[in-house]
């Protein structure tokens, strides 16, 4: 099993994934122009990443990848106990990062995607700020009582864990989000994903 991941990148999370699994798989690190060289484009024709390649499997998209780890190494526990409501609840999670908190980054992160005029990126990344506080506002409280997102540490932990740190550099207001510090405090501690910063360049 390989993984092409960008350091950083939402990708980073399922390398996390990976190595919280405690088996073997490769990692390839990519950067912006690899990301679009004639090798990784047979890959994935879009040029992005997660992709993750498995004998004959490719798979991209970063929620079908993390299912895709927890089912292949169930030890890991990645979804849960075997249950389908374990299942679906670390699916719920991986879901609310996926589709509501990923997405909500990228008026900061390509604001000329939403606005031509440079004059209103002020008022566009104010707006994004503004949601991306009530979001994680929403994971606090959903951690006020449980170490991890889902009750049990799951795959949408690595997804959430990489949000946070684009909050920090982003300098995103979670002051008062005692829950969401002491989550990314025992994140930053594991050992594993303390391997996969190291591995790519991010500790």
């Amino acid at each position: 099993m390989k993984l092409y991941s960008k350091p950083g990148a939402c990708s980073t999370a399922d390398h996390i994934a990976l190595q919280w699994t405690g088996q073997p798989f490769e990692v390839e690190l990519l950067d912006r122009e690899t990301l679009k060289s004639p090798a990784f484009l047979k890959i994935n024709p879009v040029g992005s990443v997660p992709a993750l390649v498995d004998g004959d499997f490719v798979l991209t998209q970063n929620a079908a990848i993390m299912g895709y780890i927890a089912d292949t190494h169930p030890q890991a526990g990645l979804a849960g106990d075997g249950s389908p409501r374990q299942r679906a609840e670390a699916a719920r999670w991986l879901s609310f990062v996926n589709s509501d908190l990923h997405p909500a980054f990228a008026p900061l992160f390509a604001p000329g995607k939403f606005l031509a005029d440079e004059g209103q990126r002020a008022a566009l990344a104010a707006t994004a700020h503004k949601r991306l506080r009530g979001l994680f506002e929403q994971a606090n409280a959903q951690l006020a009582d449980k170490p991890w997102l889902a009750g049990f540490r799951s795959f949408a932990d690595p997804y959430f864990y990489i949000t946070l740190r684009w909050a920090a550099a982003a300098k995103v207001d979670l002051s008062g989000l005692e829950h969401l510090a002491a989550y990314k405090t025992r994140m930053d501690a594991d050992a594993g994903v303390q391997a996969v910063l190291k591995a790519e360049g991010l500790a």
